[in-house]
């Protein structure tokens, strides 16, 4: 029952400390900031490369077929070629995601960043501020009354 009761405390302990919970908020963060991101791509940037190449661009759709299924007269969209077992390449989606991870590489760069230079901004200020001496112990201060009595 002793070793029971130490894993229960030693687990909770684990798991109620700052970086256990820091990390868990980590990963809520990262995920909504994930969906963030792929919106963009799809809602704003897609949209710009679209209009830049001059007409409807749907990286998503873009795909090469390797192979069809025999007697294949289905559609012809990249879902419907995968869902029927064509082999199909698609770097349209591929080029998406890979658009998706530049976007968050870049704004977690920046963060990092960000972050490095608070953090070097409160490093300059706690070295810039003098270090008060600490206030002499009582014990010291009454033995050197005592010592300035027996002088006199």
């Amino acid at each position: 029952m002793s070793k029971a009761k130490s894993f229960l405390s030693e687990f909770r302990e684990f798991a109620v400390k700052g970086n256990m919970i820091d990390l868990a908020v980590g990963v809520i963060i990262g995920a909504a900031f994930g969906k963030i991101i792929d919106s963009l791509v799809k809602d704003v940037v897609m949209p710009i490369i679209s209009f830049i190449l001059g007409g409807e661009v749907d990286f998503s759709n873009k795909f090469w077929v390797l192979s069809e299924p025999a007697g294949y007269a289905g559609g012809r969209t990249y879902a419907e070629l995968t869902e029927a077992g064509a082999v199909v390449l698609g770097w349209g989606n591929f080029l998406t995601i890979l658009i998706n991870f530049l976007l968050l590489a870049l704004v977690v760069f920046f963060m990092v960043k960000a972050v490095n230079k608070a953090r070097a901004t409160v490093i300059k200020e706690e070295e810039a501020a003098p270090e008060e001496p600490a206030p002499t112990p009582d014990d010291v201060v009454l033995l050197r009354e005592i010592r300035d009595l027996l002088k006199k």
